[in-house]
């Protein structure tokens, strides 16, 4: 699903009220990617989908897009090597995880990976659009569960 149209912007301080950030997917359950892709087709470009972690450095490091939606469990290479490496490559795109993984530890790592959002996958529909909008704007989203709730939500990187 690539070069998708889109009728409704992102907001974002930076870059206008017109602005529609460029976002790519990856995940490896195919169902769950085209849920995902259908909640944000309306207010963001989306610019394609891959289900493993190396197929995710090589769109987001082809197309540089504004921010990557990553599973942290993918087949080859998981999404925090694959954040890992964009980093080392010098990758400046934005990383939000959406993830099972309800647990302080991953969301430990996935920040020092430098993400500015994770999201777990049960919250998708509440979640995922925020995340977006606080990523634009410079801002962490943490989705606000029991288990992540001691790490913080919201707070600047």
């Amino acid at each position: 699903m690539a070069n998708q149209s889109i009728t409704t912007p992102c907001q974002s301080p930076d870059h206008g009220a017109a602005f529609r950030p460029r976002v790519i997917f990856a995940d490896d359950n195919a169902q769950f990617l085209d849920h995902a892709v259908q909640l944000m087709a309306d207010e963001c470009d989306i610019l394609g989908t891959v289900s493993d972690g190396v197929a995710a450095v090589e769109l987001v490091e082809r197309l540089i897009p504004d921010i990557a939606v990553l599973d942290i469990t993918m087949p080859i290479m998981d999404g925090l090597d694959v954040a890992r490496r964009l980093r080392a490559d010098g990758v400046q795109t934005k990383i939000i995880f959406l993830t099972v993984h309800d647990d302080p530890d991953y969301l430990r790592e996935a920040l020092d990976v430098g993400a500015t959002g994770y999201v777990v996958k049960q919250r998708l529909v509440s979640d995922l659009p925020q995340a977006i909008q606080a990523s634009l704007a410079g801002r962490r989203f943490v989705s606000a569960t029991p288990n992540l709730q001691s790490i913080g939500s919201g707070e600047n990187p």
